[in-house]
């Protein structure tokens, strides 16, 4: 079985949270695009109902059939006032996860620098040691051909 160092399980932390915020970020990204398109399809209702007022308008229709269409094209500008605030959210949102993602990436990213750079002073402190072990044995080596 491997050694699992602390380090490691830092690094296996931040790969679990950097990919839960990735998931979080879909998900808002995803949701922002489900309220553009509730946008449009608003934005698209109320001018066909306006094409429909204007046709109506122009055929001739009471005061009240008048009140009753520009009231509803009152509430439906009211509607899409109200899902413009729903898509500014919904971008405040994909930007504080994409920042809560960013910082979890350089988390662990400068977990895995410090790992490399642990991993890379091992390897230099085992081939000195290794160097150390050759030198020794060639001194001894020479020593005892000198003796003989």
């Amino acid at each position: 079985m491997a050694k699992h160092s602390a380090i490691s399980t830092l690094i296996e932390i931040a790969e679990r949270e950097t990919d839960d915020a990735a998931k979080r970020l879909g998900k808002a990204i995803k949701h922002h695009e489900e309220t553009i398109s509730k946008l449009n399809l608003l934005i698209q209702y109320r001018d066909d109902y306006d094409a429909k007022f204007q046709q109506a308008a122009r055929a001739g229709i009471s005061a009240s059939q008048y009140a009753n269409f520009l009231g509803f094209l009152t509430k439906l500008d009211h509607a899409v006032d109200g899902q413009k605030q729903v898509i500014r959210d919904a971008e405040h949102r994909v930007n504080a996860a994409k920042a809560d993602w960013q910082a979890y990436e350089k988390k662990r990213l400068s977990y895995n620098t410090l790992d490399e750079r642990a991993k890379i002073a091992q390897q230099r402190k085992e081939l000195k040691y290794d160097q150390k072990q050759t030198d020794d044995f060639a001194a001894r080596n020479h020593f005892y051909k000198s003796q003989t």
